[in-house]
């Protein structure tokens, strides 16, 4: 899920509240302009904590201790560490003697950008940067004034350090003079919140900046991290559930005769739900309902997909566009004059396929459906969304249905559709029992919510003098947003009752930007071109396949990053523009408007030795911008036996102050290494609705003999924190490409990559 990140509204620092806790801790709640009803009296009044509802970031008890909510889920990304890391920089306190839990749903917790509790985009950092840090430092102003009160001395004779404040009056931190944060909790809950609340310069960070490890390692690293396929209930029973191969079809007739009696088989029955169309097995445990699921014989109704194939899909695309350019997102200048009057004009056709996600941990979810609630454990990129795929999947209300979310093995934007979740929840309410649904890596690979395939056609004029005086984009294929629309809409409004869900779904799907930003899915990071060029537009037209389709990586950005940066690479090679420059200084020169993308791509060409590749390598040059951050990368490539092969790949990142280095490395490696399976074997084929690849023996992954030398060079900045667990992709697949295309002079309007022969 991705959009433009707008500057934070420092104003949001006045919807900071302060809690009083009955055991004598402090609460410090945050209350998004949307959501300023939050009541300050929840802890007061109840006098315990268990009876406080995850309306609140930090927590300090009397017994010393301190919780952070995490309000954005760990898929990998590392927003465990450099979130609290936030928090810790001026709070005063060692990032490991927090305990963070994630959080659950409620309206205080949704991200700021999007206007619903989701994880993606980029934006955790990015949007959590400001308002984070004021929580950490208003909690730190509260308890100094609590401090001093008590000593009877003025605030600025106070200071606050590792949990602790110390009294500086007596010069020695070590003879008593010194008050533990819990100590202080409950007189500085009933302080009212500062209006002003400065935060530390640059200069003064101890935690922001430095490599500090991670938080949630050793958990990892010792098997103590709590994943959605861990969860492990009383009396819990496994579920596997049987779906159409085509998407659209519903159940005809089924066969459990044969399964009925075997080893801990318990129930068979079939779901009919708009989000959960499937038959469903419940057994004692995992291997006898998958066991049983083998013998299971189902009969489907026809399809509408049956005819649609890789060749019909693109086929619509190019009829579609011919007929209709569709949406204007972007024009400067006059495109038909430019084309007209060129004395040279350089076209190029692409078509991007459909990519699957191949999350480690497959999809699962444990549903409990009780008398009155209903409890789901998810590994969810989006809690509330999750909480409305699981309402309309039974007869349970938003408010009847608690979502408990987990650790991810691995989201890239998988999570954000629910239908595991609804399915589970499904299967439970007819179960009437506490159950785990698995997916196979089969079922994960063939149900997918793949990166839509799309098709572009590109032109670019070269005038008299030479120069590039025009560019036109067009492309066609289907956006995202329709296909989790049915769960974002109703997750915006969760006050609505059920039966307005329907109409909320139809008037995202009707009205982009009604209730939902416009769906820029498809052509982000093409209408943003930072090429300087007289005349430039980009056209967007609405293709729907009819194949199911999500976030995935970099969403759009992951193949207009590749599109646009091969055109480029074809303009360079031109005999003109190869005379005056190299592909290098071809760019550089373009990006006259845009200094800190010069600044990125020198980095990585200078890092990279450019002009001197590895022993028997070329070398390929790409930038791109998505999520607010700037990328450069250079690959030096190999080709043997007809066999590509990456040596290496600097990568240059400029991505504002940096929380975590290390972290920004960790997610510039993995995006490249994901970008670089993508680019080397990625793609899923359609024949006649159904998707054709299953498991990792024909939809491969890098291995990790193939995997390059990678060197991250960060970019030192001032600017705000903008994202990184994407923005290492888009690059990539062109680098890789312009490195083929300086040793072959083949161009490529394809992924993945192949050589001719």
């Amino acid at each position: 899920m991705t959009t433009s990140i707008p500057s934070l509204n420092p104003t949001r620092r006045n919807f900071l509240k302060a809690t009083a806790m009955g055991s004598g801790g402090l609460i410090i709640s945050i209350a998004l302009p949307s959501c300023a009803s939050l009541k300050n009296d929840g802890m007061s009044q109840a006098g315990n904590i268990e009876q406080w509802n995850s309306n609140a970031w930090l927590r300090i008890d009397s017994d010393n201790s301190i919780h952070f909510v995490l309000d954005r889920v760990e898929m990998g990304q590392g927003t465990y560490t450099g979130m609290t890391s936030l928090l810790c920089e001026e709070l005063e306190v060692d990032p490991e003697k927090i305990n963070v839990s994630f959080a659950g749903v409620d309206s205080v917790y949704r991200n700021t950008i999007y206007g619903i509790q989701i994880t993606g985009g980029s934006t955790s950092i990015a949007s959590s940067w400001q308002i984070v840090r004021e929580a950490g430092a208003a909690t730190r102003m509260m308890l100094i004034k609590a401090a001093a009160n008590t000593w009877g001395i003025g605030e600025q004779d106070c200071i606050a350090e590792n949990g602790v404040v110390i009294n500086k009056a007596t010069g020695n931190k070590n003879n008593g003079h010194q008050i533990a944060f819990g100590q202080l909790a409950a007189i500085a809950a009933t302080y009212s919140v500062p209006s002003d609340i400065p935060l530390k310069d640059k200069a003064d960070f101890k935690i922001i900046g430095k490599y500090n490890k991670r938080l949630d390692a050793i958990k990892k690293a010792t098997g103590t991290a709590d994943y959605g396929i861990d969860t492990d209930l009383p009396g819990m029973k496994y579920a596997v559930f049987t779906r159409a191969p085509r998407w659209d079809s519903q159940i005809k007739h089924f066969d459990a005769s044969k399964i009925e009696n075997m080893p801990g088989i318990e129930q068979v029955f079939a779901v009919h739900k708009p989000s959960a169309i499937g038959v469903a097995i419940v057994a004692k445990s995992y291997w006898q309902a998958r066991k049983a699921q083998q013998v299971l014989h189902v009969e489907w109704h026809e399809s509408e997909l049956t005819q649609v194939d890789d060749a019909s899909i693109f086929a619509q695309y190019k009829k579609d566009l011919a007929n209709d350019s569709g949406k204007n997102v972007r024009s400067e200048g006059d495109i038909n004059d430019a084309l007209e009057n060129a004395e040279q004009t350089i076209s190029a056709e692409y078509e991007m396929p459909f990519l699957a996600h191949s999350t480690l941990e497959p999809q699962n979810c444990v549903a409990w459906a009780k008398k009155d609630s209903l409890e789901i454990w998810a590994p969810t990129q989006s809690p509330d969304m999750a909480q409305v795929a699981a309402a309309k999947a039974t007869d349970y209300s938003l408010s009847d249905i608690k979502v408990n979310t987990t650790f991810l093995g691995g989201g890239f934007g998988r999570r954000i559709n629910q239908d595991f979740v609804a399915e589970a929840a499904a299967i439970s309410e007819i179960s009437k029992q506490p159950i785990k649904l698995i997916w196979s890596r089969e079922e994960d690979t063939q149900r997918d919510w793949y990166r839509p395939s799309s098709y572009h056609k590109l032109s670019a004029s070269i005038n008299k003098a030479g120069e590039i005086s025009g560019w036109n984009h067009q492309m066609a294929g289907s956006g995202v947003f329709d296909y989790f629309v049915g769960d974002a809409a109703p997750a915006q409004y969760p006050f609505l009752p059920k039966f307005m869900f329907g109409m909320l779904e139809s008037a995202g799907k009707m009205g982009e930007g009604i209730i939902a930003p416009a769906d820029g899915s498809i052509f982000e990071g093409a209408d943003a071109i930072p090429y300087d060029f007289a005349n430039i537009n980009v056209d967007y037209k609405k293709s729907d396949s009819g194949i199911l389709v999500g976030n995935w990586r970099s969403v759009g950005y992951s193949h207009n990053g590749f599109i646009v940066e091969t055109f480029i690479e074809k303009l360079a090679q031109l005999p003109l523009m190869k005379a005056q420059k190299d592909s290098y200084q071809f760019r550089y020169d373009l990006l006259n408007k845009h200094p800190r993308a010069q600044a990125v791509l020198k980095l990585a060409a200078d890092k990279a030795n450019w002009g001197s590749p590895l022993p028997g390598c070329t070398q390929g040059i790409s930038i791109h911008k998505s999520f607010g951050t700037w990328v450069a990368e250079v690959a030096d490539v190999i080709v043997e036996n007809n066999q590509i092969k990456v040596k290496r790949v600097v990568c240059a990142v400029d991505c504002g102050q940096v929380v975590n280095p290390d972290t920004v490395v960790a997610q510039m490696e993995g995006g490249i290494i994901f970008a670089l399976t993508a680019a080397l074997y990625g793609e899923i084929n359609i024949k006649e609705g159904i998707p054709q690849q299953s498991n990792f023996h024909d939809y491969q992954l890098l291995r990790m003999n193939e995997a390059p030398i990678i060197n991250v060079h960060i970019v030192d900045s001032d600017e705000n924190p903008t994202g990184v667990g994407e923005p290492g992709v888009p690059p990539l697949a062109s680098a890789v490409a312009n490195a083929i295309t300086a040793k072959t002079g083949q161009y490529f309007n394809k992924l993945p990559l192949k050589l001719d022969a």
